[in-house]
Parts: C-alpha cells; sequence; structure tokens
C-alpha cells in the first residue's frame, strides 16, 4: 500500500516545485517596425515593457528562441534590455506578399524559468520597383481592326503590397492607341483606325507606377505589328 502512494507523493512535490519556480506569462508583446532597418536597429525595450529587472538579465541568462525554422533576426541588449536586430529583415523573403508579416520569438528567462512571447510585425516600404517579364512586349494586329477594338496588356509585377504595389499605367502618347482601365483591367484601345500601307509598325513606352513615397517605377518597349 505505501509503495503505490510514494510515486504519487513524488509527483505532487515535482509539479508543487515546477508552480514555485516557473513563471509563464498571459498574452503576447507586440511591436511593428519597417523592414530593411540596419543592424543593430531598436525594435524595442523588452526589460522595460515586460517588467523585468535590467540588472538581472545576465544573471538570468536571458536569451531569444525564433520560432520555426527561420534565421535569427534579433537579439536581447544585455546593458540596456533593447530587443534589437541582428541584420535587415527583407519582408517579402520572410511572408511574399502576404498582408500581414508576424515574426513570433520567445523571451526565455532562467532561475525562474520565464518565458514570455513577443510577436513582431514587419511593415512593408516601398524597396522594390514594378517589373515586366521582358524588355520587350510585341503584338501583331491584323487588318481591319476597328476604332474602340481592345488588346490585353502584359502586367507589371511589384513585389510590395497594398499602396507599394503597381497601381497605374502611362502608355507614351502616340497616333493609334490610349491605355483603358476598366475594372483594374489594364488594355489598349484602338482610338483611330490603322493603315499598313503608311505604317507597318508603332512603338511606345509603357510605364508602371506603384503608390509608394518616394514613387517607383519600371518601363517596358511596346511594338504592336501590322
Amino acid at each position: 500500500m505505501g509503495d503505490k502512494k510514494f510515486p504519487v507523493l513524488v509527483l505532487i512535490h515535482f509539479f508543487v516545485y515546477l508552480i514555485g519556480t516557473t513563471h509563464l506569462v498571459h498574452g503576447d508583446l507586440s511591436y511593428s517596425f519597417p523592414e530593411e532597418m540596419k543592424p543593430g536597429f531598436i525594435i524595442g525595450n523588452v526589460a522595460k515593457d515586460l517588467g523585468v529587472d535590467l540588472n538581472t538579465l545576465s544573471s538570468r541568462k536571458a536569451g531569444v528562441d525564433i520560432e520555426g525554422a527561420r534565421k535569427r533576426c534579433c537579439d536581447i541588449n544585455m546593458n540596456t534590455g533593447d530587443l534589437i536586430t541582428l541584420n535587415r529583415i527583407d519582408r517579402e523573403s520572410l511572408c511574399g506578399r502576404k498582408p500581414s508579416c508576424v515574426v513570433k520569438i520567445n523571451l526565455v528567462l532562467e532561475n525562474p524559468l520565464d518565458l514570455h512571447h513577443i510577436r513582431l510585425h514587419v511593415q512593408d516600404v516601398n524597396d522594390n520597383s514594378p517589373k515586366f517579364k521582358k524588355i520587350l512586349i510585341e503584338m501583331e494586329i491584323r487588318e481591319p481592326a476597328d476604332r474602340g477594338s481592345r488588346f490585353s496588356v502584359e502586367e507589371a509585377h511589384d513585389a510590395d503590397i497594398g499602396q507599394n504595389d503597381v497601381q497605374r499605367y502611362i502608355l507614351e502618347k502616340n497616333d493609334n492607341f490610349i491605355l483603358s482601365v476598366d475594372n483594374k483591367k489594364f488594355q489598349l484601345l484602338l482610338e483611330n483606325n490603322l493603315d499598313r500601307e503608311k505604317q507597318k509598325e508603332m512603338n511606345s513606352l509603357l510605364t508602371a507606377i506603384d503608390g509608394g513615397s518616394p514613387q517607383k517605377s519600371g518601363t517596358v518597349q511596346h511594338v504592336c505589328h501590322l
């Protein structure tokens, strides 16, 4: 009978010990900061924000653990309690075109054991320009092509999101085409009838512009063959 009670008592004492030496923080700490900041950029002061005694960071072996198989991107300064970047953080590499980019990290303290969950919201900056897949877009049009005919335009792509993505296109002024926008779809609209005897080829520049500040753009040569 006594032998059966012994393991139970051991377990009870073990859990009492864990409760006395472990403090788990409820609720996440959250910071937002722009991507591409220089190494050493201060994200926030975790010691102050979590109410941790700055003088105990070293003795309690404060450390940062990145959730998932991601490259270590930040660390804690033991002297100041600041959470700092170790390298430039590229939002597109981390999250692609997802509307929200969050890096989850854990701040671990020992003696007693504390685990603090921290969420880093990496904000997009306009660090990419619109790009077309080709440096030259060629289109063949057969006569007769009626005035008002529409022709699809190859869209540019921008690695940035939201307002920093492509917002509008500009077509170099010419005698035959204007740019038409219908439900965010860009097309070439034939404004004047074409005459192959007068002109067999038409060249114009198509420019894609994003909405960032400062704005960035990408240009492609557009050639129409008759």
